[in-house]
């Protein structure tokens, strides 16, 4: 649905920190699933670990993040902003991402009250979940 270039319309993220390949599916306010290909030049891989890369997992959450941003700033009345990380809770990483996975990352937004929304987040490697969190975000005016 989106690719990286339309992805950029909407967020204001930049390689090397644009972790979302391609937008799926997308329900603005509701829900979004993105795709990032973990390709062996990326730039982390250098440092984590040498000789066993891995994809930290905070990354993988910030991933998710985006991907959830996607589906908030697509909604017209916040076309144009920021939304900023408030929380992470529950986070359980249950597998390793190493170069040449393909991530699924899935996010349904449960809550919307003004600028603060929960999002739902999951990601995927073939079809086992590497990572499961829930966000907090809120909305830059």
């Amino acid at each position: 649905m989106l690719n990286r270039e339309q992805i950029m319309d909407i967020l204001p993220h930049r390689p090397p920190f644009l972790l979302v390949d391609e937008i799926t599916e997308l329900q603005p306010g509701q829900a979004a699933v993105g795709i990032k290909n973990v390709s062996e030049d990326e730039y982390y891989f250098k440092g984590h670990f040498p000789g066993q890369p891995v994809m930290p997992g905070v990354l993988m959450v910030e991933a998710l993040a985006q991907v959830g941003a996607v589906a908030v700033l697509s909604m017209p009345e916040y076309k144009g902003k920021i939304a900023f990380l408030g929380s992470v809770r529950e986070a359980k990483f249950r597998g390793i991402v190493t170069p040449g996975d393909r991530l699924r990352l899935e996010v349904e937004l449960t809550r919307m009250k003004g600028r603060v929304g929960v999002g739902k987040c999951k990601a995927y490697k073939e079809d086992k979940a590497v990572c499961q969190c829930e966000i907090t975000f809120i909305i830059e005016k």
